[in-house]
């Protein structure tokens, strides 16, 4: 059987993960949803919870399992015995990024990546932008799978900053309308 990971932050998992995850599921006997760390990225929520909200998202997905990444993907795609790593494609500049990581992948490990460009209505959502539109008070739930807004929000709450969107000359902190 076909092992294919599709690896990420996952910060937050968002409704363009689902469509490329589930995608790759038609193609691959089994998904590994591959919940990582960038050491150059920093998160909003922390690894347990972006694991628990992916598997809750890929939950009606049977070939589909989520699992934490501890160390280097090559690694994990070798215990994993994963023929493929899948990637979601925006648009050229996610090639550009991801192009020398898959040239990497493979020269280490032999291992290929499977481009898979997003569905257009799916194809303008970000992690980052996901973060960054609750930050200010916009509404996510359209963007994200259910209870992933309210874990976002959660959590921007207790770090203070939801819903800010500058503060005024006496310092004080005004809220999105």
């Amino acid at each position: 059987m076909s092992v294919a990971v599709c690896p990420g932050s996952y910060d937050p998992v968002t409704l363009g993960h689902l469509d490329v995850i589930g995608r790759a599921a038609l193609l691959f006997g089994t998904v590994v949803v591959a919940v990582a760390t960038n050491a150059s990225k920093a998160t909003l929520l922390d690894a347990p919870a972006r694991v628990e909200l992916a598997r809750a998202a890929v939950a009606g997905m049977p070939n589909v399992r989520v699992e934490l990444v501890p160390g280097l993907l090559v690694d994990f795609c070798r215990d994993v015995r994963a023929t493929a790593l899948v990637k979601g494609l925006r648009g050229g500049a996610d090639y550009d990024a991801e192009l020398p990581m898959a040239l990497m992948n493979r020269h280490l490990t032999g291992i290929e990546t499977v481009f898979l460009p997003a569905d257009r209505s799916v194809a303008h959502i970000a992690s980052s932008l996901v973060k960054d539109v609750a930050r200010h008070g916009g509404r996510i739930d359209d963007l994200v799978p259910p209870g992933v807004s309210g874990a976002v929000l959660a959590r921007l709450a207790d770090l203070g900053h939801l819903g800010q969107t500058g503060t005024s000359e006496s310092g004080d902190r005004k809220a999105a309308r």
